[in-house]
């Protein structure tokens, strides 16, 4: 239930006397910060694993005490969430991360009642909008490791090819979408175009589980797109269902967040993955230094936020390694773009122009991301992926 004004009010004043408030130019000693964390999941939920392993890493960058941070785990994407903000914000927290996309409406929320602590939530559109100055988005250029994870996908093709296992007319990969979102759109399309970058004739279906985690649904969505010819199985869903089915039916697989090859070790290639704790630790040394943190952060593999996970060298294609390598370090220097217009065709045509909401995304050749941190803006339907919305 949402506090009254006036125990927000109380609840305010005694943060006030309780921690030091965070001012900019100001800065919070560091033994004194109290940071929050809100989890969509837990450990057993690669998402939510992966940034509670970014807390971790930042913990240790900075040189704080555990003690300092203070997790809640299986928070829904409901007033539970908004609940958790405020009870992190009344126990004197400074700063109050939260991960999942559907937190964004009660985290702002509570930053709008607690002006006095930093807020900011991972995967979300509205803190520019919000005009809050105690809000923020945070995301990575997560389609940049789906695209080197996808040039993973597309060697291991071509060895099957190569072997006689598939011919090239039967190179088709299945993926295993969450949601139909721009995000999850742009990332499936950025892994199919690593994959045609050096398997050409590789085409993809898509199928969703409507769901960010269910263990049930992506093995079952996996064992689907496996029963319906595909040969090559990767995910944006955050549990280990699809590679639990691709291990037991002996299909190679792309995972997502973490190292998939505890229940897959004999078919996971590797993950497309997130070091959060680049963010984390930028975001709380700028408390420290009493600096502004963005509104909307986003950094790739050049800053190291956007990385695979270990290569599995028992199933990866020979040539691997050097080959992310080469894709990686092109990303970096800019000459790699991943939605390189050249690249890919829309109902047989280049897309030469692409507006939407009065902002044009094709220049340079290429297509560009939004400027928000978590809004991907590539929602175009390419040739050689078949998307099923049911």
């Amino acid at each position: 239930m949402k506090k009254a004004l006036a125990v927000g009010l109380a609840a305010a004043m005694a943060v006030s006397m309780t921690a030091p408030v965070y001012a900019e130019g100001e800065g919070v000693a560091k033994e004194d910060l109290k940071i929050g964390i809100i989890y969509i999941g837990d450990e057993n939920e690669g998402y939510s694993a992966a940034h509670m392993a970014g807390i971790d890493e930042m913990v240790k960058n900075l040189g704080l005490e555990d003690s300092q941070v203070i997790e809640k785990t299986l928070i829904g994407e409901n007033e539970a969430c908004y609940d958790a903000a405020a009870d992190l914000a009344d126990q004197g927290c400074q700063i109050v991360f939260a991960n999942s996309f559907g937190h964004e409406t009660y985290i702002l929320e509570a930053a709008g009642e607690y002006p006095e602590v930093q807020f900011c939530h991972a995967t979300g559109t509205q803190a520019k909008a919000s005009g809050l100055e105690n809000m923020h988005n945070y995301f990575t250029n997560i389609y940049e490791s789906r695209y080197v994870s996808g040039v993973v996908a597309g060697l291991k093709l071509n060895e099957m090819i190569e072997a006689g296992e598939i011919t090239e007319d039967k190179a088709k990969m299945g993926y295993v979408g969450a949601f139909p979102y721009a995000e999850v759109i742009s990332g499936f399309t950025s892994f199919y175009l690593g994959a045609k970058s050096v398997c050409p004739s590789v085409t993809m279906e898509v199928k969703y589980t409507n769901s960010w985690a269910s263990f049930d649904l992506e093995k079952e969505c996996a064992d689907a797109l496996i029963s319906d010819g595909c040969v090559l199985i990767s995910q944006h869903a955050d549990t280990t269902g699809a590679p639990t089915a691709c291990e037991a039916a002996g299909v190679p697989c792309v995972g997502y967040n973490i190292d998939m090859t505890s229940v897959a070790p004999n078919t996971a290639l590797t993950s497309a993955s997130i070091n959060w704790g680049v963010y984390y630790t930028y975001a709380v040394q700028s408390m420290i230094d009493g600096t502004p943190i963005d509104v909307d952060w986003c950094k790739g593999f050049a800053e190291g936020a956007d990385k695979l996970t270990e290569l599995n060298e028992k199933v990866i294609a020979e040539g691997t390694e050097e080959k992310v390598k080469e894709v990686e370090d092109a990303i970096i220097d800019g000459s790699l773009h991943v939605f390189d217009t050249s690249t890919f065709t829309v109902d047989g045509e280049e897309v030469t122009t692409y507006e939407k909401d009065g902002t044009e995304y094709v220049s340079d050749g290429y297509f560009h991301e939004s400027e928000y941190a978590s809004a991907p803006a590539f929602d175009l339907a390419i040739d050689g992926i078949t998307s099923i919305v049911e």
